[in-house]
């Protein structure tokens, strides 16, 4: 049985080609990562995630894998990533490695064989289909738009790719497949590294026969949701690698899954008898999609405070004392979360200390994107000339040049939901790009950089940096933050999320304003206290305050530890 140091962690996404450049070039690279190992150690995090660093030609950013044992030219070498590792292991650091194995690249050597003909030994490492009445063989819609299959003249045959043609699916039902997949595993780990994201894993197993998506819109292909996450065989193939790769070593795993319930969640997560440690599910961050529209992705509408309420207390509860959460607002594919769920003008320093505050006192594990930690926030680049996401800029095209949707209303949807809001270069200070490069940045520096950047964080004691510092050290300080029972309070206030963590005899009562509001929190009748200590709170704070009634300032959080 191995330790659950992962339940006690906090984990820092790193975006390797936007973190920091040390050669100019413009791309963040991993000798970019080791010169900002000790800012991490000051930040107090326990586990770093990187986004892909493997070799990949980069048809959407790293996710396209063309040689597993070997790391992207532009991010450096294999002695890079070693000295990274061991750099990272000195500090009390480990390492979470991302795993796509949903597919690979288009120029993997396996697909490579796999397209030259039907007979190839490497033809069912894919998932190729004929034709059907001249056309695809089903109607499935890849996730990043248009047609899942492509047509391959040399072979009269299509391959399926859920993702960009240039990511055909993996055939996980062949079991030369999973043993492949299951060797390139026990290759990373025994470098040393600390566990997986596994990157879209609830889609390995596909419906048996691949039937047509249910036709729910004008469009030609259908969302295949149902036929594609969580197949009938996704727990066998996840059971089959614990049992041979990951039960071996004393590392974590968190999946990535779309369309999961808290069934799956625990199912997936359990402590017994689940095959990975924790996972990523999406409800919370897909509120704002409009589900009534043709790309839901793109469309949005407002969120409420009721629904958050409503998804979290329900992951909380149903995985508590089971399974286990993992905690996120903000990820590479996800807009800044101060811009999305706080306020990124006024308020941005409050609302960024807000969001942190509630993300770290749930019951689950903590992770932290990069830029995060100082309130990053939304870029609006002015043209589609500055985005470099392929998913941004293909439904530009789609909507402006084949649906003659106004530009104007286009940008508009860019600048709140594009992938690359996330994707711009860290802002370490406020010397030319941010001090991310002494070259031109692959993608353009948020031009907010002069003001938010960590040179100007360290020197403030009240900046978010400092704040984030102290919220990770309280995590270490008390153990109800990580093993306490979650318990919601005000359940129909609009503006005020409260809620008590309870372990042994330590309660702590956390109260969160997400409004730029003064609404009024009354402590519940039910809820006694002799003594409070305020733990962290992002305004000072009277500390005689009768918390029976308290009006709150907008934006405003506080964490009690109640005896």
């Amino acid at each position: 049985m191995h330790g659950k140091w992962w339940k006690e962690s906090v984990v820092y996404q790193i975006y390797p080609r936007s973190f920091c450049d040390s050669n100019g070039d413009g791309i963040g690279d991993l000798r970019g990562i080791i010169a900002k190992l000790d800012y991490l150690k000051e930040l107090g995090v326990d586990v770093v995630w990187l986004s892909p660093i493997y070799q990949s030609p980069n048809a959407d950013n790293g996710y396209d894998i063309s040689d597993y044992r070997a790391i992207m030219a532009e991010f450096g070498t294999m002695a890079d990533f070693n000295k990274l590792l061991e750099q990272l292991h000195r500090r009390g650091i480990r390492l979470l490695m991302d795993l796509v194995v949903n597919h690979t690249s288009d120029e993997h050597p396996w697909f490579v064989e796999s397209r030259r003909s039907r007979d190839n030994p490497y033809r069912d490492w894919y998932i190729w289909r004929p034709g059907r009445d001249g056309r695809e063989p089903n109607n499935w819609a890849s996730l990043f738009g248009g047609s899942a299959w492509q047509y391959d003249e040399a072979t009269d045959e299509y391959y399926l790719h859920l993702f960009s043609k240039k990511q055909p699916d993996l055939n996980w039902e062949n079991p030369r497949v999973r043993e492949a997949v299951h060797e390139m595993m026990h290759w990373w780990l025994k470098k040393g590294i600390d566990g997986f994201r596994m990157d879209a894993i609830n889609l390995i197993s596909k419906a048996p026969g691949l039937p047509d998506a249910p036709v729910k819109t004008a469009n030609r292909y259908q969302f295949p949701g149902p036929h594609v996450f969580n197949g009938p065989r996704l727990l066998e193939f996840l059971g089959e690698t614990k049992r041979r790769v990951l039960s071996h070593y004393d590392i974590f795993t968190v999946a990535e899954t779309g369309l999961v319930t808290t069934e799956h969640g625990l199912d997936l997560t359990h402590e017994e008898n689940g095959p990975v440690n924790m996972l990523f599910q999406f409800e919370h961050v897909e509120m704002d999609m409009d589900d009534s529209s043709d790309s839901p992705r793109w469309n949005s509408k407002p969120w409420s405070l009721l629904e958050l309420k409503r998804i979290m207390t329900r992951w909380q509860k149903d995985l508590e004392g089971k399974g286990w959460n993992s905690l996120y607002l903000s990820n590479h594919d996800q807009p800044r979360a101060v811009s999305r769920f706080g306020d990124d003008g006024r308020y941005r320093v409050e609302s960024a200390k807000l969001l942190a505050t509630f993300l770290h006192t749930l019951h689950g594990t903590p992770y932290v994107y990069q830029g995060e930690e100082i309130g990053m926030t939304n870029v609006a680049f002015p043209t589609i000339d500055d985005y470099r996401d392929m998913e941004t800029r293909n439904m530009y095209q789609e909507f402006v040049e084949e649906k003659g949707i106004d530009r104007t209303v286009v940008m508009a949807i860019i600048h709140a939901k594009s992938r690359d809001n996330a994707r711009t270069p860290m802002q370490w200070d406020a010397s030319v790009h941010a001090g991310f490069s002494a070259g031109t940045p692959w993608i353009k520096v948020n031009p907010n950089y002069s003001e938010i950047n960590v040179q100007r964080a360290r020197t403030d004691p009240d900046s978010v940096l400092h704040y984030y510092r102290k919220l990770i050290r309280l995590r270490r300080e008390h153990p109800a933050i990580v093993h306490g029972c979650y318990d919601l309070l005000l359940e129909a206030h609009e503006q005020v999320y409260a809620f008590t963590r309870t372990w042994k005899n330590e309660r702590l009562l956390v109260i969160l304003n997400f409004s730029p509001d003064a609404p009024v929190f009354a402590l519940p009748s039910h809820i006694h206290f002799t003594n409070k200590e305020l733990l962290i709170g992002n305004y000072s704070v009277d500390t005689g305050e009768d918390i029976n009634l308290l009006t709150l300032r907008p934006y405003e959080a506080r964490v009690y530890r109640l005896r």
